[in-house]
């Protein structure tokens, strides 16, 4: 059963292997259990519920809660081969009934429905007359009133499995879901002794990084120039925050889009477009871009604002590398957010009960924000892993690497010109007066007359208020959380005031982002991007930058060794794969090099070891150094090194003086020549300390051939 799974995973996705927990979820479906999944965005939940409706008679239902992702859904199945067809309110009466006679008459696989549909009796007597063997529930933690995206026609899904004359298997997943978010999915979906697979909540190729009282737009300006091509989400909590970003960014002449509810359907579905073709590679947006993004190759995520929940922040966050490569998600927070989050609670028609739930559950959103411990563990804790390592080695915390630096006359001038204003004042006004601004407002309020007026003036004003901000985030300073939030003294500040206790700030530093020079991978995109403007369709779906990835370091020149790439499945090789061969072959002819097969099946052992080192030789054929090569494979220096060798002992073209300290070659063969024998340690143990191994190794190799 299983066995028949994999060869159509092969088939059509181009895959030979399921991911972790795949397997068993279309198992425990193809066995007729009823299953629920909650699975990792990125993870591949859509295949686990679209592989078993290909291998089961009739036509199975998907319940999706989003327009946009259900036709992205649709137009990839179509794209890899599959017949499927989905039923909106995007379709007429005649397309409705059109789509439903070919359901009946067994073209199509898959149906994807709104649930909003299973309010209408009419509609759901259409279905019944359908032979329905599985009902799949995506984002079924919409059925939950404790889930961040409630929609209540999600609880009508019950209703209308009930009245079917024969009751299908009933699946659903999710990706984010606490204790009381599951069981609300298992009591009211109704599902009958089903099998619940947990696979986990991490990300591992996602990187998290908070960012306290750094002046958002300055930090903006610098990550996006340096990381500029790549793609990226910027989440505000308002429309007008939305809009005034997206005309900074566009002023710098970023491709950049900007989504929120405020705007037309049209103009929502214009700019969604524009992101999925990389007609822009950068939308700025409110939750309103919410759980309909289907693109794989988002490379960074950044919250400008602080969300309402961690749910929120974890699907949001969650949109970045869904292709399995390394993404980043960063978080600006700033305590005033707090206040922006607190306001939309009050200011809703929620319950009292509702409102303190959502305010403990913005409480636990802070806490990440504060927390000092690793936050990919306090994510997973969040969502009930018990069992989590302390160090992710892939978050701010866990790698933190800024500079240290003492502020504490900074921070004693600070603390006394807050003392000084009686602690009846604002983060800005505070910053005003040590800056010596002479505003309305602070002279009316006689405050330039303070000791501490002005003896901050070789700073910005938002560097002050940097640096207020920074020492509330420390715990030095409070915000109260009031209408208008005033700043006042904490015990810890006194300490400081009195001398006693130093404070250290550490200073966040920007890295720019290593580029990888890969001309193949840009030349492949280029032909992807003409096939998606020829063909209207996204990008990604043609193939995912993971799938061109893979091509540019194996460099497949054949049919055959093209299926073997991962996410090259049979239509698509033989749609596209004509235009990828023929973009490779060239670059191999122009560039001298050699092809890496992944096909050989009776050698795999072998095969595995011959592509590794060639993948090296491509490399440096290219002209990239030994550290160049290192860092583009992940792999060690020795490593590499020792892959060169290995070219070098089958006869492949390597100048062996391009591995040698010139000043040094003599000494070396000269010591090589009194010890003897083929141990390098020996040798290196008698040389300078600064002759390194690989220069050793090219000697010996150099004297032994001439």
């Amino acid at each position: 059963m299983l066995q028949k799974a994999k060869e159509v995973l092969k088939k059509y996705y181009g895959y030979s292997e399921f991911r972790t927990a795949q397997g068993q979820i279309v198992e425990s479906i193809l066995k007729g259990k009823d299953t629920l999944a909650i699975m990792p965005t990125g993870a591949g939940k859509s295949i686990c519920f679209q592989i078993p409706a290909l291998l089961m008679e009739g036509v199975t239902i998907v319940i999706s809660p989003l327009i946009s992702l259900m036709k992205d859904q649709v137009d990839y199945l179509k794209e890899i081969g599959i017949e499927a067809a989905y039923i909106n309110s995007s379709l007429d009466n005649l397309e409705l009934q059109e789509t439903l006679f070919y359901a009946s008459s067994g073209k199509y696989k898959l149906i994807y429905i709104a649930p909003e549909r299973l309010e209408s009796e009419s509609f759901c007597n259409l279905l019944r007359d359908l032979d329905i063997p599985l009902i799949a529930v995506d984002e079924a933690h919409c059925v939950s009133q404790w889930g961040h995206d409630f929609r209540p026609s999600y609880r009508r899904i019950n209703s209308f499995i009930s009245k079917l004359s024969k009751r299908p298997i009933v699946t659903a997943f999710t990706a984010t879901a606490t204790d009381n978010v599951r069981k609300d999915m298992l009591e009211l979906l109704d599902l009958s002794d089903p099998k619940v697979f947990v696979t986990g909540f991490d990300r591992a190729n996602l990187s998290f990084t908070v960012i306290k009282g750094e002046d958002k737009d300055n930090f903006l300006k610098e990550y996006i120039s340096n990381n500029e091509g790549k793609t990226g989400i910027i989440y505000t909590s308002t429309r007008r925050e939305a809009e005034s970003l997206h005309d900074k960014l566009q002023k710098g002449g970023y491709k950049v889009g900007v989504y929120h509810a405020g705007l037309s359907e049209n103009q929502r579905n214009k700019v969604q477009e524009d992101f999925s073709f990389d007609n822009i590679n950068i939308i700025v947006a409110t939750n309103a871009f919410g759980m309909g993004i289907d693109k794989s190759n988002v490379r960074y995520v950044i919250h400008y604002n602080i969300p309402k929940n961690m749910e929120a922040y974890y699907q949001e966050a969650g949109r970045a590398g869904r292709d399995g490569e390394d993404s980043e998600c960063i978080l600006l927070f700033s305590p005033k957010d707090i206040q922006v989050q607190k306001y939309f609670i009050d200011e809703s028609l929620m319950s009292e009960d509702r409102k303190n739930y959502e305010y403990n559950k913005l409480r636990a959103m802070v806490d990440y924000c504060y927390t000092s411990k690793c936050l990919r563990a306090y994510i997973l804790q969040y969502f009930g892993e018990t069992e989590v390592m302390e160090n992710c080695s892939n978050c701010s915390n866990c790698n933190d690497t800024r500079e240290e630096k003492d502020i504490t006359l900074e921070a004693q001038k600070i603390f006394s010109c807050v003392y000084r204003m009686r602690e009846r004042f604002g983060v800005n006004m505070i910053a005003d007066v040590l800056k010596g601004s002479e505003n309305k407002k602070v002279l009316s309020a006689s405050l330039d007359k303070l000791s501490t007026y002005g003896i901050m003036r070789e700073f910005t004003q938002k560097q002050i208020a940097s640096l207020i901000n920074k020492l509330i985030a420390d715990d030095y300073l409070a915000i109260t959380d009031d209408a208008y939030p005033v700043v006042k003294l904490k015990p810890k500040s006194y300490n400081v005031l009195k001398s006693k206790e130093k404070v250290f700030m550490k200073i966040n530093k920007i890295q720019k982002a290593a580029k990888v020079d890969n001309e193949l991978f840009a030349t492949l995109s280029a032909v992807r991007k003409e096939i998606s403007i020829k063909e209207g369709v996204p990008p990604f779906m043609i193939f995912h930058d993971s799938t061109l990835k893979e091509m540019s370091e194996y460099m497949p020149s054949t049919l055959d060794s093209l299926l073997s790439i991962k996410g090259v499945g049979e239509r698509k090789a033989e749609v596209y794969g004509k235009y990828f061969l023929e973009a490779i072959c060239k670059y191999l002819k122009e560039n001298n090099l050699q092809s890496i097969s992944k096909v050989e099946k009776d050698l795999p052992e072998k095969a595995e070891k011959i592509k590794t080192h060639m993948i090296t030789y491509n490399l440096y054929k290219e002209g990239k150094s030994i550290r160049d090569i290192s860092k583009e494979r992940g792999l060690g220096i020795t490593t590499i090194q020792d892959h060169i060798f290995k070219c070098l002992s089958e006869g492949m073209e390597i100048n062996v003086d391009d591995f040698i300290q010139k000043p040094y070659e003599d000494l070396i063969l000269k010591t090589i020549k009194n010890i003897g024998g083929n141990k390098l340690k020996p040798i290196k143990d008698v040389l300078p300390p600064e002759v390194d191994y690989m220069s050793i190794k090219a000697v010996w190799y150099k004297s032994n051939i001439s």
